[in-house]
């Protein structure tokens, strides 16, 4: 049997009848504990929750210089973002350290199983929850807050149930992410031999045509812009969009995802994309800054970014041969050299530094030969890519479903055999 509980304001969520829910304010409770520099920085993580932040390679935020505005945090303490949580950057904590002063942190007043509730409270209807629970006029700017935690829902099962739901998906997550990791491997090695492929062929032209600088190559740099709001509103002729950086990545153009234009913005024309436009990041992190992709489609009312220039190439060059050589060695080297800025999550590059990018001096016929020539070298590989690509992604979707089946009861984890259920939940 089953029971529709809602978590506080949002939609019922079906769960046995006989666990049992209890008001957060009922087993937490909000402290801001200061002034203890020297313990160790924790961070919260979307997918994994509360980490050592010396554990994370990829987190390139620094510490703030004055650690006395951190708090800290116990085994057992319930660490919440609260500028993130809407994305499921909540967590139960396992580790003494402290954490951001804007964190929202709460001392357990519980007997509750804390590998079940880390579970539970970043599950997908949790995650949903803050969502429905924070507040902004944009994504990024929104919010959650204390009081409005309080109110929030927590279903329980009988302690031992929790232990043995904690204990499964203990097993089967980590068995899920060993999958991953394996694929995540694969996809490292297509890339570097698609890179090898790549630069050797690159290397040959520079050997056999002499380089030049890229400025000799093309006319003009157009760096994009932000969209300004007219004063006075007014309906635009049509939707427009503006690209997301992420669109440009590693030589290829996917812009299935944009920024909205609002209708009371008017778009500047000049800053519109076009089919075949040559696009260069101008800031990112360090390994993708510079990072390059030819528009391949018709773009329908998009906008360049101001993160993003537009390189027009001289008559007879080709853009896609411009690219190729672009994420060459050569290149990549040249850039990681001049790129400049004041923290490792984002450097930039001037258009002068781009101008200044070593390429061969290729007539235009050879140019062809060589964008078919490695296209033909890098397309098997590239579709291995992609096939692995959707194996994660299908793999985390399953991975999220099998958290959100287990910790609402949909299934006695007692007598589930994991694999078949992992394969059986649907994403």
């Amino acid at each position: 049997m089953t029971d529709s509980t809602r978590l506080s304001n949002g939609s019922p969520v079906s769960w046995p009848s006989h666990w049992h829910s209890a008001p957060l304010w009922s087993m937490f409770e909000r402290v801001k504990d200061v002034n203890h520099p020297d313990e160790d920085l924790l961070s919260v993580y979307r997918d994994h929750g509360v980490v050592r932040r010396e554990a994370r390679a990829d987190n390139f935020n620094k510490a703030a210089l004055d650690r006395n505005i951190y708090q800290l945090v116990h085994p057992g303490w319930f660490v919440v973002n609260r500028m993130k949580a809407w994305q499921g950057s909540v967590g139960i904590s396992l580790f003494r350290g402290i954490v951001s002063g804007h964190y929202i942190c709460f001392r357990p007043t519980h007997h509750e199983h804390d590998r079940f509730l880390n579970w539970l409270l970043r599950s997908g209807p949790y995650t949903a929850e803050y969502a429905s629970l924070s507040r902004g006029v944009r994504p990024n700017q929104v919010e959650i807050d204390n009081e409005w935690l309080r109110s929030l829902r927590i279903v329980l099962p009988p302690l031992e149930e929790q232990r043995r739901i904690a204990d499964f998906l203990d097993a089967e997550t980590a068995r899920i992410d060993r999958l991953a990791s394996l694929y995540s491997q694969l996809t490292s090695l297509l890339t570097e031999r698609e890179h090898a492929v790549r630069d050797s062929i690159v290397e040959k032209l520079h050997s056999n045509y002499g380089t030049i600088p890229l400025r000799r190559l093309i006319t003009r740099i157009d760096q994009g812009s932000s969209p300004q709001c007219e004063a006075i509103p007014r309906q635009v002729e049509a939707d427009w969009g503006v690209l997301r950086l992420s669109a440009v990545k590693q030589g290829r153009f996917e812009a299935s995802e944009n920024k909205r234009l609002p209708d009371h913005e008017l778009p500047d024309k000049s800053y519109a994309l076009k089919r075949g436009d040559f696009l260069v990041t101008r800031a990112n992190t360090p390994n993708l800054v510079g990072d390059v992709a030819v528009v391949n489609e018709d773009p329908h009312h998009l906008l360049l970014p101001d993160l993003i220039y537009r390189v027009r190439p001289s008559d007879g060059v080709s853009a896609d041969f411009l690219a190729q050589v672009a994420l060459g060695r050569r290149v990549r080297s040249f850039i990681a050299s001049v790129a400049r800025g004041s923290s490792q999550s984002m450097v930039k590059l001037r258009g002068e530094d781009i101008r200044d990018w070593p390429i061969p001096h290729v007539p235009e016929d050879q140019q062809s030969k060589l964008v078919r020539e490695v296209a033909q070298q890098t397309d098997s590989s590239a579709r291995l890519q992609g096939t692995v690509k959707r194996q994660l992604t299908l793999l985390a979707e399953r991975r999220q479903a099998l958290i959100t089946a287990a910790v609402t009861g949909q299934f006695d984890v007692t007598t589930a055999n994991g694999r078949n259920v992992t394969e059986g939940v649907s994403p």
